[in-house]
C-alpha cells in the first residue's frame, strides 16, 4: 500500500503513515527499511500487519519528490550551518531554528562578552566559547544527513549539539 509519514519521533523511535486508503497506521522504527530517518510528507510503500492497524516493510517511494532538492522540510541544513559559522555567536543559527530563548542567550553572552572586554579584559574567553560551540554546531549540521538534521533539530527540537 502506498501513503506519506504523516509524524516519526526520533525519540520514541515511532511514527504514524498516512495510507493511500484513508486509513492511518503507526509504525515502529524497525519496520522503516531506509538508511535514512523518515520525515514528515514522505511517500511511502509498505505493508499492513495482519488485523491490525501497523505499518511494516516500509521502503521510500523512489522519485516522489515532496519538498525542492536539499530541502527536507521547513528549514534548511544548509542555511542553519551557515548562520552558525559566520554569526553564531549572535544566535543566529538558533533564531533560525526557532530557539528563541538559547538565540538569546547566545546574544547575551555576545553583548556581556564585548562589554567584559572593554572592562575587565576577560571577554575573549565568553566571544571563544560561544564561538567554538557556534563552529561546532555549524560543521555538525552541514555534515548531517538531512533526513536526520530534519529529524533531530527541526521536529525533534535538540536546541545543542
Amino acid at each position: 500500500m502506498k501513503g506519506r509519514v504523516l509524524s516519526y519521533s526520533v525519540q520514541d523511535n515511532s511514527g504514524i503513515i498516512s495510507g493511500d486508503d484513508g486509513q492511518r497506521y503507526t509504525f515502529e522504527g524497525p519496520q522503516w527499511r531506509e538508511q535514512d530517518l523518515p520525515v514528515q510528507g514522505a511517500h511511502v510503500d509498505f505493508q499492513v500487519a495482519a488485523d491490525t492497524d501497523q505499518a511494516v516493510s516500509i521502503y521510500l517511494v523512489r522519485g516522489a519528490t515532496t519538498t525542492p532538492k536539499g530541502v527536507v522540510g521547513e528549514k534548511n541544513k544548509v542555511v542553519a550551518g551557515v548562520l552558525a559559522i559566520l554569526f553564531g555567536v549572535l544566535g543566529a543559527h538558533k533564531f533560525y531554528l526557532g530557539y528563541s530563548g538559547q538565540g538569546a542567550l547566545m546574544l547575551v553572552l555576545f553583548i556581556l562578552g564585548i562589554a567584559l572586554i572593554f572592562v575587565f579584559g576577560i571577554g575573549l574567553i565568553v566571544l571563544l566559547v560561544i564561538g567554538i560551540i557556534s563552529l561546532v554546531e555549524g560543521i555538525i549540521y552541514l555534515t548531517k544527513p538531512d533526513a536526520e538534521f530534519e529529524a533531530t533539530y527541526v521536529k525533534g527540537r535538540k536546541a545543542w549539539f
